[in-house]
């Protein structure tokens, strides 16, 4: 390679090096309609192959956001990779739609080939459970741009649906909200609880104030839930209107995107107990229950519109694949 590019702080040769230790996971994430080679200018995907007769789109783009300031800190990198599918998937889940495949950007000052092969073995491991193919990505080596041992990642996922199939359908007065447990904040509100962990004096070394049985960093990196296998076969019942990824902005934000101005989510404060993280950050952070929702998923990653004559057979079908959903209120006129 060029020694003068080198002397410039960019290695061309670790670049190929990382290419050639994760394309195994790339190709372990191969399904139809995608092989997962790396290697080309462009990924391809064939929608025929993958069974698709009338299909729509739906792609989805997200971040990990200042989660990754506590990888960095924690020097734990295994599982930052699964929180950047989860948001994408389950974002593009929202429209209906089965995730077909993934791309992956890693941006860094100085690669360092084992940091990004565990950050990828993440990815990859997300691909697999969300049921898409990682077949691409870009690694950019920016001297100068990061600090010593950070770096940032971008994620872009593409699915499909067929277009009867498209999400959201219209609710009605009477709906009931189900709501799928999330696994801890996921991968937002994390500036406002690094905030709290610096007040509060406290190390990621530590152990968690809410699981004495993890360290607090390790509790904080659990990864974001990707709810893709459980859920898409459910989401082609007519009964289930739509479904709310919760992100950014909450409850608060979230479940109003399903429907109209029209209608309004009416919740039962009961069903809405804190789970012992988000107590934790309540009391710790001295943040109003509003906040909480408006900041934080506050223990519901997802929740799904279903037509109230049809909770209790989605209730036995979510139980029966594993999860733990209740309901959590309704669809009110607004």
């Amino acid at each position: 390679m060029s020694e003068a590019y080198r002397k410039a702080g960019v290695d061309i040769d670790a670049g190929e090096r990382l290419v050639d230790a994760i394309s195994p996971m790339a190709r372990a994430t191969a399904r139809r309609g995608a092989d997962a080679l790396l290697g080309g200018f462009g990924g391809l995907f064939d929608l025929k192959a993958a069974g698709f007769t009338d299909p729509l789109l739906v792609s989805g783009t997200d971040g990990v956001g200042t989660k990754l300031k506590i990888a960095f800190e924690t020097g734990r990198h295994s599982t930052i990779g699964i929180d950047l599918v989860a948001m994408c998937v389950n974002d593009v889940l929202a429209q209906g739609a089965e995730p077909l495949f993934f791309l992956d950007y890693f941006a860094t000052g100085k690669l360092e080939e084992g940091v990004a092969a565990d950050v990828i073995k993440g990815i990859a491991q997300g691909c697999l459970d969300a049921g898409c193919a990682l077949i691409g990505g870009e690694t950019a080596e920016m001297p100068g741009m990061y600090g010593a041992g950070e770096y940032d990642l971008a994620g872009f996922c593409v699915g499909a649906v067929e277009r009867r199939d498209l999400l959201p359908r219209a609710v009605e007065a009477g709906d009931a909200l189900i709501a799928l447990p999330s696994s801890g904040p996921h991968s937002n509100g994390y500036s406002l609880i690094r905030k709290i962990v610096k007040d509060a004096g406290l190390s990621y070394a530590d152990p968690a104030p809410f699981d004495a049985s993890r360290s607090l960093g390790e509790a904080l990196l659990t990864p974001t839930r990707i709810y893709v296998k459980r859920l898409l076969p459910l989401l082609k019942d007519e009964r289930v209107r739509g479904f709310a990824h919760i992100t950014g902005g909450g409850l608060t934000d979230n479940v109003p995107r399903v429907f109209s101005d029209a209608f309004a989510a009416r919740y039962d404060d009961r069903a809405l107990a804190l789970p012992p993280v988000f107590d934790w950050l309540m009391k710790t952070g001295g943040l109003t229950l509003d906040e909480m929702r408006r900041t934080f998923n506050c223990g519901v990653g997802g929740v799904l519109v279903v037509r109230k004559d049809a909770v209790d057979h989605i209730l036995s079908m979510l139980t029966a694949a594993g999860e733990n959903a209740r309901v959590i209120g309704d669809i009110v006129k607004a």
